[in-house]
């Protein structure tokens, strides 16, 4: 009876239920009929005996459904692998492999219920080892499936293969090496090992992974081989076949391709001259092979490169004289002559002329002859001639005499007023009798400062002036009208730079209004020595009272800001800054230090200031936010010793200066006038210092070689500027625009090469393909003005034309190339550095309009914000919106904060500061008393 019902369950298709009723007897019975009904069960059920066919509670179920199949599967080594599979709905789930149903024991069964849906999911897994593997025997792969039961039927799962991955370690067929010639197609054949799952295979060129999405050159096939469509030079190289699966990696041999290419012919030169000046002999022309030149073992030209024909010039014949001729009869001047001709032979094929007189005369009456005296008519018309000469020199004496007395009469009265005369601080009345333009504005004392604008290279006129806005914050101020003091004022022009300078500043002043006293000499004196014992392109220096002012080095990045109230009141100081070139005095550095910035001297030393000045210089430190430099401001002492002053970043109460780091500058507030630099240490392989790379050559080039040389500098302006001075004086140009190279502490090289050489004209005597600095000589920055050199050798004096390309670049790092293309005509202009000039670079501004922001709305902006505020509005916010903030407890110790932030605001923005955007923080503070009032005070 049993049998029969678990036939109709098989017949209908459904699995077996078990009512919960059944004791437990009853299921140690069923489980015992199951083992025995086992073999009368086909494949597709497992029968338990005879049950009724439903129970009325039972509702109607689909068929089972896999949400999750066995997968294909790998067993690496003896690692077994699992197989698992899910269904719904199911009420039992098992695996069978190879035919076979696995043991229930070694199934893994879970079990739940479909929030949604509310029928049961079913998930079952097994484990499959190697030894199960490998004990079958057949043809076929061992294979597992799964079978899920539900009441309306069973549902069978995709066949899982599960197979021993393996990799042979021998290629079917390995690539060889080839030597190819330039732009043939190329064929790398590679079969990889026999392998279970198939092997996938890459292709490595020096050991780095050819991707031909990258490089179209290479083109991998479907049977794995590599084709090089046309060989390129850079296509010389080892080759390597790459097999891998999820077992093993396997690498072929390394076949080395070699591209090749062939020698060709340049087009023959001119013909020489013939080698002999009389006679038999030859003139040649010859050809090289260079075009291109073989390389990588390709073959050398076929033909000669020389050809001869003959040549027969005609011998020069030298001319000589014939005989001199019968003397002539005696004439009336008491002479006669005789002559010869230079026709026995006469010069010809380039011979020399005769040498000598071709017409001879003497007395012929033995001195008895007297020759006629000369008319009276002819001598009354020599001495008309002299009279007349000297009254034009009498007439142009008088002319000059009096335009020499009118123009001293106009530039000694164009002063009227006595105050210059006594050298007190008064205006110049300019009087308004003699030109009409000089009513249109005050002079103008800025004309005599160059203001630098944009890179160092590109030198502007020194008439440049500081631009002013039309910002509200400039609505108070009164009309400006610049005033001329004397020498203990605003502007002294000083003797060491010549009366001709002095003439410059002050065209309508005379010498009294200049040297008016004693303190004025005494001051002057100083002035001199500095200048003297300082490069005067590289400093720049005046005398400065309580109102401050500002010092510039054009050109170099240096300046030094005095701000009003610095100097005590009733005092004048002649103030100067300079940039030190010499080498002794560079600061030593160690290992991993490197100099950033010129070293910059200010002075007098030991001045006393009653707040901090401003040091602006120029850096090359790549500081991007991240901790990869430890910069640190040193000082000479009075020893010559230098001396550490503080770390950036880790300033305190007790440190005597505050830095403020821009992108290319530093600021360095100080009460302390002396010598500084900045010094950093690298913390990591990724810290960069920036390069400044400028390439110069021969303005003019008479011989046949051609310099070619490539400076690698510090990228501060001082360094350009002084390479500029250097090739001014040598005569040299700049070939192109200078560029920018970040180094970094990678210890590798600097690596220069030229490149595109026009052959047929040129050649390089580099026997090298590159030349190297060395890590430690770029880095340390220890040699000034490091550069390398390139000689380019012209095969003839006609070729005018070069163009090259010269690449500059560190190794396993950054780079850059230059394009070059100039000529060698001698019309070429060199480098204008008029600019250079020490007469035109010492730049002084003196007073209030030293200054972007006018004097009474600083005083309201310090008299506003210094106060703290509860909104936290004060000199603490403008820090945060200036990005001044790093450190406010160095502004905290000043008396007025808001001055010195404002003083830092002025040096970081000189000449070009926007006092609108100055006044957009102030609106963004809500501090509209700072605005309004101002700027309604007239």
């Amino acid at each position: 009876m049993m049998g029969c019902g678990a036939q109709t369950d098989r017949g209908r298709g459904r699995a077996p239920r078990f009512p919960a009723e059944m004791p437990s007897v009853s299921w140690l019975l069923l489980f015992l009929l199951l083992d025995v009904g086992f073999a009368q069960v086909d494949d597709d059920f497992i029968g338990l005996g005879e049950l009724p066919e439903t129970f009325p509670s039972d509702p109607p179920e689909p068929l089972p459904v896999f949400l999750m199949e066995p997968e294909e599967a790998y067993i690496v080594k003896n690692k077994p692998v699992n197989l698992y599979c899910k269904a719904t709905p199911a009420t039992q789930i098992y695996f069978k492999c190879n035919s076979e149903w696995v043991h229930q024991k070694e199934h893994t069964v879970e079990e739940r219920v479909d929030e949604n849906s509310g029928l049961v999911v079913r998930e079952a897994s097994i484990e499959i080892t190697r030894q199960q593997v490998e004990e079958l025997f057949g043809p076929e792969d061992f294979w597992c499936q799964c079978v899920a039961w539900s009441s309306a039927g069973t549902t069978k799962s995709r066949k899982a293969h599960v197979r021993i991955a393996y990799l042979r370690k021998t290629f079917d067929q390995e690539p060889l090496g080839k030597e190819v010639l330039l732009e043939q197609e190329v064929l790398l054949q590679c079969r990889p090992p026999e392998g279970i799952p198939a092997a996938e295979v890459e292709w490595l060129k020096n050991e780095e992974v050819i991707d031909p999405a990258d490089d179209r050159n290479f083109y991998i096939t479907i049977d794995h081989n590599l084709i090089i469509k046309q060989a390129r030079l850079s296509d010389t190289a080892n080759y390597t076949c790459v097999a891998k699966n999820i077992v093993a990696k396997r690498r072929s041999t390394t076949a080395t391709v070699i591209v090749y290419v062939n020698g060709g012919w340049s087009t023959w030169t001119e013909w020489s001259v013939c080698n002999s000046r009389c006679g038999r002999g030859y003139q040649k022309r010859t050809r090289s092979c260079t075009n291109p030149a073989p390389l990588n073992g390709g073959s050398i030209c076929e033909g000669q490169g020389i050809q001869k024909l003959p040549c027969n010039p005609l011998c020069p014949v030298d001319g000589l004289w014939t005989e001199w001729s019968k003397w002539s009869t005696c004439g009336t001047e008491c002479t006669h002559y005789r002559r010869r001709e230079c026709s026995a032979p006469a010069p010809k094929n380039g011979g020399k002329d005769c040498e000598g007189m071709v017409l001879q005369s003497k007395n012929c009456t033995d001195g008895l002859c007297m020759q006629m005296a000369p008319s009276t008519d002819d001598v009354a018309l020599y001495v008309g001639i002299v009279i007349a000469v000297i009254l034009c020199l009498v007439i142009s004496v008088v002319v000059a005499l009096f335009i020499y007395r009118k123009n001293h009469r106009e530039f000694s009265s164009d002063i009227i007023d006595s105050s210059a005369l006594n050298g007190g601080f008064q205006p110049v009345s300019i009087k308004t009798a003699r030109k009409a333009d000089l009513l249109t504005a005050p002079p103008d004392l800025t004309s005599a400062a160059a203001m630098y604008r944009g890179p160092v290279y590109a030198l502007h006129d020194v008439a440049d002036k500081i631009p002013m806005t039309n910002s509200p914050l400039l609505d108070p101020l009164p009309n400006l009208k610049i005033k001329v003091y004397n020498s203990s004022g605003l502007v002294t022009p000083q003797d060491d730079l010549g009366g001709e300078l002095s003439s410059k500043l002050s065209p309508k002043l005379p010498h009294c209004l200049l040297d008016n006293s004693d303190s004025t000499m005494g001051r002057r004196t100083q002035t001199q020595t500095l200048l003297r014992t300082r490069d005067p392109s590289c400093t720049a220096l005046g005398s400065f009272s309580s109102q401050g002012g500002q010092l510039i080095v054009p050109n170099s990045g240096v300046s030094l800001l005095i701000p009003a109230g610095a100097i005590p009141q009733g005092r004048v100081y002649e103030m100067y800054v300079t940039v030190q070139r010499k080498d002794n005095l560079r600061p030593s550095v160690e290992d991993g230090q490197t100099v950033l910035s010129p070293i910059v001297s200010c002075g007098p030393p030991g001045a006393l200031l009653t707040r901090p000045v401003i040091i602006t210089m120029h850096h090359c430190a790549v500081c991007d936010g991240q901790q990869d430099w430890l910069i640190q401001l040193k000082n000479q002492s009075q020893q010559n010793q230098w001396e550490d002053v503080v770390v950036v970043g880790e300033e305190n109460f007790t440190t005597p200066c505050y830095i403020q780091m821009d992108e290319e500058a530093c600021h360095i507030l100080t009460e302390t006038l002396g010598t500084y630099c900045l010094v950093g240490q690298s913390l990591s392989a990724a810290t960069i210092k920036r390069l400044k790379l400028a390439i110069f050559g021969p303005v003019t080039c008479p011989a046949m070689e051609y310099h070619i040389r490539v400076y690698c500098l510090d990228d501060t302006q001082d360094a350009l500027k002084e390479v500029l001075q250097m090739e001014k004086q040598m005569g040299g140009k700049l070939l192109d625009e200078p560029k920018t190279l970040n180094f970094k502490d990678s210890t590798h090289n600097l690596r220069l090469s030229i490149h595109d050489v026009p052959q047929p004209l040129w050649k390089s005597k580099l026997l090298a393909k590159y030349q190297e600095l060395s890590f430690q000589q770029v880095w340390t920055g220890s040699q000034r003005n490091l550069h390398c050199c390139f000689t380019l050798e012209r095969f003839s004096v006609s070729t005018v034309d070069l163009s090259c390309k010269i690449c500059v670049r560190q190794v396993e790092g950054e780079g850059q190339i230059f394009q070059l293309d100039t000529t060698l005509s001698e019309d070429s202009q060199s480098i204008d550095t008029s600019l250079l000039d020490p007469a035109s670079n010492i730049t002084t501004l003196v007073g209030p309009n030293a200054f972007r922001i006018p004097l009474s709305i600083r005083q309201k902006l310090c008299g506003s914000l210094d106060a703290p505020q509860t909104r936290g509005n004060d000199w603490r916010m403008l820090a945060h919106k200036l990005n001044l903030d790093r450190y406010l407890n160095y502004f905290a110790t000043k008396s007025s904060p808001t001055g010195v932030i404002l003083d830092l605001w002025e040096a970081q923005h000189f000449p070009d500061g926007n006092l609108s955007r100055l006044a957009q923080v102030l609106e963004e503070m809500g501090r509209h008393d700072s605005l309004v009032p101002a700027a309604t005070d007239h």
